[in-house]
C-alpha cells in the first residue's frame, strides 16, 4: 500500500509527499524564475549561436536572481542546462558547435530558489525548420497538455501516460520509455515516477498536494534510444528527430496548477516577436 505523507524527511523515499499551500508558494517562485529564463532564451536562438552561450546565460540568470542551476555538478553533470538538438532525446551537452538553420532544440532548466526546484523545458526552432519537425513539436506540446489535463485527485497516474501514448501513436510517432517525469519539490528527483505510456489503470492514485513533472519525449521514428560515451547524452537509435516539453505541476483539490507556465504567454515555437 502506498504511503502519502504530509510530514516527511528531506530525502527521497518511496512514500509520496503531500505539500502545503505555503510549499506551493515556494514552488511558484522557483518555477516562475525558470519560466522567465526560458522566455528570454527565445530571443537568443539564431543560426551561428554556440549552445555554450545559452548555458552561460542560464548560469548568470540564476546567479543574478539568487538561484543556482540544479544540474550543475549533479551526479557529475558539468553544465547549468541540458540542450538537446535534433535527434538528441535528452541530457545533451552545451557546446561550441553553432546552431544551424532548421535545427530544433530542447532547453531543459532547473533552478533551485530558497530550496525549491523549478524544473521545465521547451522546444525552440532555429530559423525555419522542415514541416515534419514542426509537426513533431506541435504533437509533443499537445501530448504534454493532454497529460496535464488528466491530473486530478482520485485519478491514477497511468491516465497521464495512457493519453500521451494514444495521441503520439495515433500520429505514427513514438513515446520514449527510458525516461520519465518525477516527483519534485525540495528534492530534484523524488517519488513518484511519471510514465508517459501505459494504461489508465496503472500507477498510484493522485492526491491534492502532490508535486511532479510531466515531460514527454516524442520521437518521429521508433522509441528506442542509446546513451553516448559521455554517459549522459541520449539519442534516438534510428537517428530520427525527438522533441520534449516539460512542466512542473501541483495537484489541487479539483485539478492541478502549472507552476512553470510562461509569463510571456509562450506555449510552443515559433514564439511571438522572435
Amino acid at each position: 500500500m502506498m504511503n502519502y505523507l504530509k510530514e516527511f524527511p528531506l530525502r527521497s523515499t518511496s512514500a509520496i509527499k503531500l505539500y502545503s499551500k505555503d510549499d506551493f508558494d515556494g514552488m511558484r517562485y522557483a518555477c516562475q524564475l525558470t519560466a522567465r529564463c526560458l522566455d528570454q532564451i527565445a530571443s537568443m536562438i539564431k543560426p551561428g549561436l554556440p549552445t555554450s552561450e545559452i548555458d552561460e546565460f542560464v548560469y548568470q540568470f540564476g546567479k543574478d536572481n539568487g538561484a543556482v542551476p540544479a544540474t550543475l555538478n549533479y551526479r557529475g553533470y558539468p553544465y547549468s542546462s541540458c540542450i538537446s538538438i535534433n535527434h538528441v532525446v535528452c541530457h545533451g551537452f552545451p557546446s561550441s558547435k553553432p546552431l544551424r538553420n532548421g535545427d530544433i532544440l530542447n532547453v531543459d532548466i532547473t533552478f533551485i530558489l530558497d530550496g525549491w526546484h523549478g524544473d521545465s523545458s521547451r522546444m525552440y526552432i532555429v530559423g525555419n525548420c522542415k514541416r515534419a519537425a514542426q509537426r513533431l513539436i506541435d504533437l509533443t506540446y499537445d501530448c504534454l497538455m493532454a497529460g496535464i489535463a488528466q491530473v486530478k485527485p482520485g485519478i491514477r497516474m497511468g491516465a497521464i501516460g495512457a493519453v500521451i501514448q494514444e495521441l503520439a501513436e495515433k500520429e505514427r510517432c513514438s513515446v520514449v520509455r527510458d525516461f520519465c517525469g518525477h516527483g519534485l519539490g525540495k528534492l530534484f528527483h523524488d517519488s513518484p515516477n511519471v510514465l508517459h505510456y501505459g494504461t489508465s489503470q496503472d500507477g498510484i492514485e493522485m492526491r491534492s498536494g502532490m508535486i511532479f513533472t510531466i515531460e514527454p519525449m516524442i520521437n518521429l521514428g521508433r522509441h528506442h534510444v542509446k546513451i553516448l560515451k559521455d554517459g549522459w547524452t541520449s539519442v534516438t537509435r534510428d537517428h530520427s528527430l525527438s522533441a520534449q516539453f516539460e512542466h512542473s505541476i501541483g495537484v489541487t483539490d479539483d485539478g492541478c496548477e502549472i507552476f512553470t507556465q510562461s509569463p510571456s504567454g509562450h506555449l510552443k515555437p515559433p514564439y511571438p516577436n522572435f
